[in-house]
């Protein structure tokens, strides 16, 4: 799949902020957004994870051979296939190795790659996947549960009326206080919702690995026909998922969002007692490691979900690895995003008069940067080492 000969110019960090940044479980709160250059080429991507630590991953002085920064093994580096971008990340993962941030600081550089290459050839990145169709999926709205029952009846009501014919609550006061609170929370949610919605639940890991607690709110979670329970423990408390999944059905359990590797993600599938592995493109290292994790799930029979909570770009490069398979037909779709997250994009990935979101059939990720929409939201920042300025926030083009 040669293209001629393109290298890395590159890579550019820009870090995005709310005015206020609240105590709360929204990712779309900040950002940083990707963008690398090679020769006449521009891709963007979007990292999920907190841009300062990011940025410093990137240009940090070298520790030693296993302890790199992540833009050693990306500047100048050939991108003329998608092959290219698999030796990227792979010269990432050896030089960086014990660069903890570095899976989340390539997630975005990924990303970007992708949507450079795509754009160059023409091509839409499912394309360039191996994918010959790509299949509609069904949005669940993705919120947050409201500080009382009555606002979460009141915000199933709306997503219901909205149209949706799926949503998630998560987070907020779910399983922070007693059993009984959050069966009034799960009831009002499918009260809202109607008869007929999917429910999904999202704990948000806030029971760590307690499984007594966890066990506590099944009976309510089956009174409600909530399809899954995400998250009750941290990602990697194996033994707990899997003794929780024998006793959760029909309920099934989801997670992965804090897999940051392919690794994890395998022994989330393997060992945790699974129905649902959800991957964020912007974190396990992008596009080409969550598709890795979207092959390996459909081998196992478990149904790869995307996780996303932030910006339609990110929303794009999450459903490009799952993009044709036709049997996973669930994705996350965030409707309660910050204004940053709203006008990082010029365009939007919306549902069609079906209620279905379909993956864009243009070039790259198919998402264009609205620059001039961002420019309120951005940081300005600098990292100076021994007198030395190792980054300084480049301007918006």
């Amino acid at each position: 799949m040669k293209t001629g000969t393109m290298k890395i110019d590159s890579v550019d960090f820009y870090y995005l902020s709310m005015p206020e940044v609240l105590d709360i479980g929204d990712g779309s709160q900040d950002a940083l957004l990707v963008r690398v250059a090679a020769g006449d080429f521009v891709g963007w991507g979007e990292c999920e994870a907190a841009p300062l630590v990011s940025i410093a991953s990137l240009v940090c002085p070298m520790s030693h051979s296993a302890c790199k920064p992540v833009q050693a093994s990306v500047l100048g580096q050939p991108i003329n296939n998608v092959d290219d971008i698999r030796k990227i990340g792979n010269s990432v993962r050896a030089n960086s190795m014990d660069l903890l941030q570095a899976d989340h600081t390539l997630s975005g550089i990924d990303i970007a790659l992708w949507d450079l290459l795509g754009r160059q050839m023409g091509e839409p990145v499912w394309k360039l996947l191996g994918y010959k169709k790509c299949f509609g999926k069904t949005p669940y709205a993705s919120v947050l549960f409201g500080n009382t029952a009555e606002e979460t009846l009141q915000k199933a009501k709306t997503i219901s009326e909205q149209g949706f014919r799926a949503a998630k609550f998560g987070w907020g006061p779910f399983g922070l206080t007693t059993a009984d609170n959050d069966r009034s929370q799960l009831h009002a949610a499918r009260e809202g919702l109607g008869k007929e919605s999917i429910l999904l639940v999202d704990a948000g890991t806030v029971w760590n690995t307690d499984v007594d607690s966890a066990r506590a709110r099944l009976s309510v979670l089956k009174e409600v026909r909530a399809t899954w329970l995400e998250e009750p423990f941290v990602s990697g408390a194996l033994s707990e998922y899997h003794l929780l999944s024998k006793e959760c059905a029909p309920v099934g359990l989801a997670g992965g969002e804090g897999c940051h590797n392919f690794h994890m993600a395998k022994h989330m599938i393997d060992h945790a007692g699974l129905k649902y592995v959800q991957i964020d493109a912007g974190r396990i290292g992008g596009i080409t490691v969550a598709k890795d994790v979207a092959d390996y799930a459909a081998a196992k029979g478990v149904t790869y979900v995307n996780h996303t909570f932030t910006s339609n770009l990110a929303l794009s490069a999450s459903l490009q690895p799952f993009a044709g398979l036709e049997s996973h037909s669930i994705c996350e779709f965030p409707t309660e995003l910050k204004s940053l997250a709203m006008v990082m994009t010029k365009n939007h990935c919306v549902p069609d008069l079906n209620g279905m979101l379909h993956v864009p059939d243009a070039p790259g990720l198919g998402i264009e940067p609205d620059l001039q929409g961002i420019a309120p939201y951005l940081v300005d920042t600098e990292i100076r080492v021994r007198g030395k300025q190792l980054y300084k926030t480049p301007p918006l083009r």
